[in-house]
């Protein structure tokens, strides 16, 4: 085409041009209206023979356009369905490349005409509009890639605004690209909220086509995951872990995560699924999840946890508890484990948020904390132990007065009360389960303090513990006993210890076995079974479940190893004390059968796991004495538990006896065991510990023949290196204020015990003694006896010295131990009878035994003698 004079030629016509030619003196203005913008014209002027005025030249000639234009221009074919121009592309990113500075330029355009073939419905076009702005930006990494950015994101953004699905997932694709490069300039302005929204929507699609519907869900996904991994570790962008952001992130991959749920429950088998179904929203959504959580640091773990936990309540999915579980179980597996105790933490905090909801909710919690307990097992708790065990407890102890009230208002509403007792059954079921699943997450020391806190925290009939008054208060004080010892139990179950001195100090060991005295016959159990469960350290105590009279003991296959020092030290210290409550647990009526069983278990560990010659000894006399208080029987105890007094002496004593392989001491029990099965069966434990045992109407006529005599065991172990005195000895317990509190000890041993030191120290008693004469012999024989005594003095003391100064430490703590104990019952004795009143000459008790007396004075107010106080 060419300009001559006042006239235009057309040198060639072309139908995608139309032209409008207007005749103005002194020259012609062409216009031109390009309707496709597809290929290039030329406008060939020779000569100029009149001065021509052009209006909007610039944008319609393509020789004066700018070339960047004309290159854009270039890649669109005539037909959309053939694609971009891939020659044109190369030339237009080439440039690109060489001229940096016309990048944004180059995105402004390629921005104006998509957003006019969007407006157009030219959707051929958009696609071939984004495929190039996608190459350019894979190509171009340079400064001024920002301005470009800019205006590729307006693009993304106007996809992403159409209701066009293909449209959508167009967009995201283009973004989730663009996400994937790494920038080689910060952008400081740039924000994402708008994606964060319009993502998170997508994610929520409720299209009508299930197909289309489950396409828009994925690519929300994808774009979502496009953000986090554009920003999440670049400081100079938008932060994503703002609350803002995480409120729409976390819900959206949920909800996905929810649906999928839902479909495995309603699909009728996984084998189903097909290569096309792996690739699902809810893979992709706990794989970005776990993405997200994976970069999560320390001081983001919140933002990201709160979101959960807001939706598990708005869904109600605390309940089921199952999805509940799988994302929690997603969340511990994806964090750094150093930040998992963080997550505890929140869960906690939940709880208590949550200390009013119904008890299937705070049971779903409590279930979720112990899945992730386990997960977490290193670092679950972390630096606040006794704190996550004191909101369990508490928890705890919230729920037995919701049982008690019926009510979680503390008022009592009668029509709901069943229903609440139960659910508040299981509430209090699954937080002991949670109690034992973080104790064994913890190392030995911990454990302990956890078990020391938890006791401190049974209320006990002690001098220092009030316990609550009336019916109702009897009721809360059993329930929050019985709990704290199940969990307390639960803590102790697999709790392996080298040093019983600090696996159960005084402290622990004194509050422990204070309920071993109580009426209740669970109660007593729980602290039989927490007992067992700290001695039992070689994994014996299952073979000891049934009590039997089992003829060779080499069959239950047991782990003895030889007792330790340390043990021998605890044993010398707490002995007496272990066997007082065994003692007096036995004379119990309440006792049934478990009973019986944990009490033997409880023998027999002793005697594996602790027992010397001496702990071995002071065992048969206790079994013996058991047996005479079945025989006695003082207690009036009924048959049925005179019979499993005389089956348990029997179970132990057949064991032991064949522990300590004296063959006297077997044949003594074998043949009595042999002459109860031929006529005394009800004494044998594999007719009393059935489920229906054969008893005898009387116990009274039991000849000598059936019972197991003290002089034999003593005879025959003491030929074989036992201590026969010590083993002739009748065992009696001794006695302490524990008694006093459950009153457990008899009026009749109080008044033995005053007479009996009383006339020890009577001064008849001291006049009936005979004077001794004093002649020259004796005053000769006590000079010289002087000077023998002077050098064993010497001697005594030279080895004293040489003791301490070769013996191992656990020797001399163990003998001075021993010897404080002594000097302590001493002293309690006296304090015991100095603060009651001497018994009235008639021979009775002035007052009863057990109730106040309002004349008598506590220890600490007497007065001593200036000699008796160091």
């Amino acid at each position: 085409m060419a300009l001559l004079g006042g006239s235009v030629l057309s040198a060639m016509e072309s139908p995608a041009w139309s032209w409008k030619i207007i005749h103005v003196t002194g020259g012609a203005v062409i216009t031109m209206d390009q309707r496709d913008q597809q290929g290039a014209s030329e406008i060939v002027s020779p000569t100029p023979l009149a001065p021509v005025v052009a209006v909007g030249v610039c944008g319609c000639c393509g020789a004066l356009r700018p070339r960047y234009k004309r290159l854009v221009d270039n890649i669109f074919p005539e037909d959309p369905e053939d694609g971009l121009v891939k020659t044109n592309m190369e030339k237009l990113t080439f440039y690109a490349l060489s001229a940096p500075e016309k990048l944004d330029r180059i995105g402004a355009y390629l921005s104006e005409r998509l957003i006019r073939d969007v407006s157009r419905h030219r959707y051929g076009y958009v696609c071939i509009a984004m495929e190039a702005l996608d190459q350019l930006l894979m190509a171009c990494h340079c400064q001024s890639i920002n301005l470009f950015v800019e205006s590729f994101l307006k693009m993304v953004a106007k996809l992403l605004e159409s209701e066009k699905p293909n449209l959508q997932i167009l967009g995201t694709n283009s973004f989730v690209k663009f996400a994937n490069i790494e920038e080689d300039t910060p952008s400081y302005h740039r924000s994402y909220d708008f994606f964060v929204s319009r993502f998170s929507e997508m994610c929520h699609s409720s299209h009508d086509d299930p197909e289309i519907r489950t396409k828009i869900r994925m690519s929300g996904i994808k774009g979502l995951q496009g953000v986090v991994r554009k920003t999440v570790n670049d400081e100079l962008q938008a932060n994503i872990w703002d609350p803002q952001h995480m409120d729409k992130i976390v819900p959206s991959l949920l909800f996905n995560l929810q649906h999928a749920e839902e479909a495995e429950s309603r699909s009728p088998s996984p084998l189903q699924a097909t290569e096309k179904e792996k690739e699902s929203p809810a893979e992709l959504a706990e794989r970005c999840l776990r993405e997200l959580l994976g970069r999560a640091a320390y001081g983001n773990i919140k933002n990201a946890i709160k979101p959960v936990l807001i939706h598990l309540d708005n869904h109600s999915l605390w309940e089921p508890k199952i999805f509940a579980v799988r994302c929690f179980k997603i969340i511990m597996y994806s964090i750094q484990p150093q930040h998992s105790h963080l997550v505890i933490q929140q869960l906690l905090g939940h709880l208590d948020a949550n200390s009013k909801s119904a008890a299937t909710v705070r049971a779903g919690i409590v279930e979720v904390l112990s899945e992730a307990a386990v997960i977490a097992a290193s670092g679950s708790v972390g630096p606040t132990v006794l704190e996550v065990f004191n909101t369990l407890l508490r928890q705890l102890r919230l729920s037995i007065d919701y049982e008690l009230t019926g009510s979680y208002d503390c008022a009592i509403s009668i029509g709901t009360k069943i229903i609440k007792e139960h659910e508040e059954r299981m509430f209090q079921e699954a937080v002991i389960k949670t109690i034992g699943t973080f104790a064994s997450t913890l190392p030995t020391y911990q454990r302990s303090e956890v078990m020391l806190f938890i006791m401190s925290k049974v209320p006990l009939p002690s001098l220092h513990h009030a316990l609550d008054t009336g019916k109702a208060g009897e009721n809360r004080n059993r329930l929050t006993q019985i709990m704290l010892l199940k969990s307390l139990l639960q803590v102790s179950i697999g709790f392996q210890c080298t040093n019983m001195l600090t696996a159960l100090p005084s402290s622990f060991l004194d509050r422990l076995l204070s309920p071993a005295l109580m009426e209740d016959p669970e109660i007593r159990l729980f602290v039989l079974e927490i007992l067992i469960s700290f001695i039992d350290r070689q994994g014996n105590r299952h073979k000891f479940s049934t009590v039997s009279t089992i003829s060779d003991i080499s069959v239950l296959k047991l782990k003895v190893d030889k007792c330790s020092r340390q043990d021998t030290v605890f044993m010398k210290k707490h002995a007496q004390q272990l066997y007082r409550h065994i003692y007096l647990t036995c004379k119990e009526e309440g006792n049934l059968q478990s009973h019986y069983e944990a009490l033997y278990s409880m023998l027999a560990l002793i005697s594996i796991e602790l027992a010397n010659e001496e702990v071995v000894v002071d065992l048969i006399r206790l079994v013996l004495a058991v047996q005479e208080v079945a025989q006695i029987n003082e207690d009036n105890l009924p048959v049925y538990n005179r019979c499993a007094l005389y089956a348990l002496c029997a179970a132990y004593l057949n064991l032991i006896s064949q522990l300590t392989t004296v063959p006297a001491f077997c044949q003594h029990i074998h043949e009595v065991i042999d002459m109860r099965q031929k006529e005394a069966m009800y004494l044998l434990p594999e007719d009393i510990f059935v489920e229906r045992p054969r008893l005898t109407r009387s116990l009274d006529r039991l000849g000598p023949e059936v019972l197991f005599r003290q002089s034999k065991i003593s005879e025959v172990l003491g030929g074989s290196g036992y201590n026969s005195d010590r083993l002739s000895t009748p065992y009696i317990p001794q006695l302490t204020d524990e008694d006093r509190l459950s009153k457990r000890k008899s009026i009749g041993e109080t008044i033995s015990l005053q007479v009996e030191v009383e006339s020890r120290n009577s001064p008849e008693k001291e006049e009936r003694a005979p004077a001794e004469e004093i002649t020259y012999e004796t005053l000769k024989k006590a000079i010289v006896d002087s000077v023998a005594v002077e050098e064993q003095e010497r001697e005594r003391r030279r080895q004293v010295v040489e003791k301490f100064q070769k013996a191992p430490f656990e020797e001399i703590a163990a003998h001075c131990g021993a010897r404080a104990t002594l000097l302590q019952s001493k002293l309690n004795q006296i304090f015991e009878i100095t603060i009651r009143p001497p018994p009235s000459p008639s021979g009775t008790i002035t007052a009863a035994y057990g109730q106040p007396q309002n004349h008598s004075i506590p220890v600490y107010e007497m007065k001593f003698p200036d000699l008796c106080v160091y």
